[in-house]
């Protein structure tokens, strides 16, 4: 094992109506204001007014903030720092997916540092020193931002997309009800399955060596997500698979995956371009970009995708190459299987774009040449995004 730290603060309440218990803990960790942060799906299927009835049961008061829309604006964060501030908001609630608890760190930080404009801690030239406790209800197994300390923010303004790590993010409860996920659009259901693989294979392929015991719970986990995956693709009412799906999401960002490794995440600053120019949902943008990262990326490290490919896909007849290609080509399919986009012709916010609008995602990767480099397990440089993105454009 290598050397590591772990910090997971995260309580967590799981299981069948589990939300009841929502005005509860909000009281436990301090909360007497409670901004709430949430989407349109909670109100219709009525999960919002269970919520709610029990943060009135505990006598706290609360104001609602509904709009948030996928890959999360920095406007409407913005928008909503100053409702929670006129509020007086001690503590943020978000009921939702990624997006919206995102969204809710954003507006922690804000709250806490009204003299600063959010955007400035994305951008890394202010330092979260302080933020307003968080609280989570989860409908959307994908992110797992429930229990990390990270959080991306779309800056519609300049079409940049991009995350930041504190552990001021990381959410003093998370309420887990497998059964609000039954509602979602299957499309929804099948990005968070990418989202959650993805989260544990930018941390899996690293150049890290001797991390057995990280290795194999990252293995577990991709095992069971690919599993239960086709169930929930199926069947999005199958308590079974919604319940692995919603604890693996949590699981596979926690940093449990990756602990004691150098972790890449290149596939994710690949995606992001795409959502920050077409809007392209973020488990859709890893699908579409993985499978042509992979292949330019392999030859790094033949004996870790062949790993990769023994002890996740079953595979392990032919030559290390043999079987990490095929282990290339067991992903992507799989990503096909359950009708995830696997280069830019099957996404259908971008279709094959130009030569010009690759040069410009490759441009928009690096910060305009501000960071030299992404990834870890393979460093790619502004060629190596545009040759990779060109890779994916068919």
């Amino acid at each position: 094992m290598q050397s590591f730290e772990f910090y997971a603060p995260t309580k967590i309440v799981f299981g069948k109506n589990a939300e009841e218990q929502t005005g509860k803990r909000i009281k436990e960790f301090g909360g007497s204001r409670v901004f709430i942060v949430h989407g349109s799906s909670v109100v219709k299927t009525g999960a919002l007014d269970r919520i709610v009835k029990t943060i009135e049961a505990e006598g706290i008061a609360y104001e609602l903030c509904t709009g948030v829309k996928p890959n999360p604006r920095l406007s409407f964060a913005a928008d909503a720092v100053k409702k929670a501030i006129a509020f007086n908001a001690d503590f943020i609630l978000a009921i939702g997916g990624g997006s919206v608890i995102d969204t809710a760190k954003a507006v922690a930080d804000g709250v806490a540092n009204p003299d600063t404009f959010i955007w400035d801690f994305w951008c890394v030239e202010k330092v979260v020193t302080k933020s307003l406790p968080i609280g989570v209800v989860l409908t959307l197994s994908a992110a797992g931002s429930e229990m990390s300390n990270s959080a991306v923010l779309t800056n519609e303004e300049n079409n940049q997309k991009r995350g930041l790590s504190t552990d001021f993010h990381r959410p003093r409860f998370a309420i887990m009800n497998p059964e609000f996920t039954y509602t979602l659009p299957i499309y929804q259901v099948t990005c968070g399955i990418v989202d959650i693989m993805m989260h544990t294979l930018d941390r899996y392929f690293t150049t890290t060596k001797g991390n057995d015991m990280t290795d194999g719970i990252a293995e577990a986990l991709l095992r069971n997500v690919i599993r239960h995956g086709r169930t929930a693709f199926s069947n999005p009412t199958d308590y079974d698979a919604a319940s692995e799906l919603m604890w693996a999401s949590s699981l596979s960002h926690n940093t449990i995956t990756g602990l004691g490794a150098v972790v890449d995440f290149a596939p994710h600053q690949l995606g992001h371009e795409l959502s920050a120019l077409y809007d392209v949902a973020h488990g859709a943008s890893l699908s579409a970009v993985w499978g042509s990262w992979a292949m330019y990326a392999y030859q790094t490290d033949i004996p870790r995708f062949a790993q990769y490919a023994r002890n996740v896909w079953n595979i392990k007849d032919g030559s290390d190459e043999e079987i990490a290609l095929a282990s290339i080509k067991a992903t992507v399919e799989y990503f096909k299987s359950i009708d995830m986009p696997t280069c830019f012709s099957e996404v259908k916010e971008m279709g094959v774009i130009s030569e010009e609008a690759l040069a410009k995602m490759a441009d928009h990767a690096t910060f305009d040449g501000k960071r030299q480099f992404i990834g870890g397990f393979k460093k790619l440089y502004r060629d190596d995004i545009y040759n990779v993105y060109k890779l994916a454009n068919v």
